[in-house]
């Protein structure tokens, strides 16, 4: 019944309930019947179906060749085999008894001269269909993994830093080779990287490509969560992250190792709490005291954060994020309110911290930093909190052992700067920075990953900004696409784009106007 009543409408899982539906027996003409939804496209999806219940009943030993071939034809995943077949078989396991036999993708040539002649576009994607036509070079190569589809929280200004990274190797004399599945972005023109695989950013096809290339090095930090994500599973296989290790980015990324760091600096950040469970968020909120930030680990965009003023509500809001993300490890932060937050990004060689940008939001802590009005340089901080943030952000770039992008964001009550997070990445303000003083960060990282010292660039006057006056990074929101969407502003990330203002005095009505109602939209 709960699957009939989600079929009725087109919600973004529809072709997942369609596929429980025939797995539970109803027919084509049933779910055609409900959905709407042209027969032809519900047998491929039954036919699907079908295979799934064929590869349940065999033993990975039992998967021959032929049938192992097959089963990658119809683009079932390693990692989806491996949860299907009898027995308590990795992911590992899998792709190791397919290359025993002789299963591997090759890579075609993505004809863009649709037949009419013959394409001479380095620009592949990977198949179990016939042989090989990309032909591996013997130069010393780099992969810059990409960010993947544009959604909210996740979009191009990630593909910014990706196509100047791919800029950068190539000045850097390295052939370069770009993994991303979107084509709308720049880094997936076919002129841009020397090589591009449109290929999905994840880790079984990002690790097909890199045993097929095998590059010297592989850059993880341009492409947002997305490709920071794998970067542990790179570390487990040997593959050479470019830029901070991938234990350092754990540092950051998980939240009882950053905080226990934090502490033994001595550095302010709020009282926090995990769960693995109802039970311990509620316990861990009590503790911790109301209005809390409820949040999953290792998420983008704020996806499926809330802010909770009773248990009631936590129980509420933990339910919801593992509706969503089964299993993800839940984190609670106590909620400063009343804030005001500030995004700092920098870039690191390992001995020398670059301050790229400190950015004052004009909204209140709360909302998410895609969301915020934020003015370059900050507005209305003084010298001593602002000399106490560029003190912070460059102790912590340099305990993380920071090589190429970071970025802390802190939030200042009672005159105590407190940090929320450091993410070991190209941020989502990188983009908005470079274009405000015009200086090329992504790409000074980038040769800062392949080695290069920030020396280098400070003694040329590279790091010298002509920004003037103030620059405004504005959030542009598209609520009449989104009529059903609240407008309201909270740590979810809701806008779908931003735009930059420059102005000479802070009585400009780009800064004026959002000041003046920056509480209005606030979520309660």
């Amino acid at each position: 019944t709960e699957i009939r009543d989600r079929l009725k409408k087109p919600y973004w899982d529809q072709t997942l309930q369609i596929r429980n539906a025939l797995k539970l027996g109803a027919s084509v003409e049933e779910v055609s019947d409900i959905t709407k939804v042209d027969p032809w496209f519900l047998h491929q999806i039954k036919q699907l179906v079908d295979v799934e219940e064929t590869i349940r009943a065999k033993t990975l030993a039992e998967m021959d060749a032929e049938f192992m071939r097959s089963v990658k034809r119809y683009g079932f995943s390693d990692i989806q085999i491996s949860f299907l077949v009898s027995g308590d078989v990795t992911e590992k396991v899998v792709r190791d008894h397919r290359k025993e036999q002789g299963v591997v993708p090759s890579f075609l040539v993505v004809d863009t001269c649709a037949g009419e002649f013959p394409a001479q576009t380095p620009y592949f994607y990977s198949s179990y269909e016939s042989e090989n036509e990309s032909v591996v070079s013997d130069r010393k190569k780099v992969i810059i993994l990409g960010s993947g589809p544009n959604r909210i929280g996740q979009g191009i200004e990630f593909d910014y830093s990706c196509v100047h990274a791919v800029l950068a190797s190539k000045h850097l004399g390295y052939e370069t080779i770009m993994i991303n599945c979107n084509p709308e972005t720049v880094s997936t023109d076919f002129d841009i990287a020397d090589k591009l695989y449109f290929e999905p950013v994840f880790w079984e096809r990002v690790l097909d490509v890199i045993e097929f290339e095998k590059p010297y090095g592989v850059i993880v930090q341009m492409g947002g969560q997305t490709a920071l994500k794998l970067s542990q599973f790179l570390d487990e296989e040997g593959i050479r992250i470019l830029g901070t290790s991938a234990d350092d980015m754990d540092l950051a990324e998980d939240r009882g190792r950053f905080s226990g760091m934090l502490e033994e600096m001595g550095i302010p950040f709020p009282p926090y709490g995990t769960a693995t469970s109802v039970a311990e968020a509620i316990q861990a909120a009590e503790s911790i005291g109301y209005p809390i930030l409820i949040r999953p680990s290792y998420v983008l965009g704020g996806q499926g954060m809330r802010i909770a003023i009773n248990k009631e509500e936590v129980e509420q809001y933990v339910n919801d994020i593992w509706k969503l993300m089964p299993n993800n490890k839940i984190l609670l932060d106590l909620f400063l309110e009343n804030g005001i937050e500030m995004d700092v990004d920098s870039v690191c060689d390992g001995e020398d911290v670059w301050i790229t940008g400190m950015m004052q939001h004009i909204e209140p802590a709360g909302v998410h930093s895609g969301d915020s009005t934020a003015v370059l340089p900050p507005f209305s901080m003084p010298d001593e909190i602002l000399e106490a943030v560029e003190e912070y952000a460059i102790r912590i770039a340099l305990r993380l052992n920071v090589i190429g992008l970071v970025n802390i964001q802190v939030v200042i009550k009672d005159d105590v700067v407190y940090v929320i997070e450091a993410n070991p990445r190209a941020s989502r303000t990188v983009p908005f920075v470079a274009k405000a003083t015009g200086i090329p960060i992504s790409n000074i990282a980038t040769q800062v990953m392949l080695g290069k010292k920030i020396s280098y660039f400070r003694d040329r006057g590279d790091l010298e900004s002509n920004l003037t006056g103030f620059a405004i990074k504005e959030p542009v929101f598209s609520w009449d696409k989104f009529p059903e969407v609240a407008k309201e502003l909270g740590p979810e990330m809701k806008s779908t784009g931003e735009s930059i203002a420059f102005i000479d005095e802070l009585t400009d009505e780009h800064f004026s106007r959002p000041y003046e109602m920056r509480n209005l939209y606030l979520s309660k």
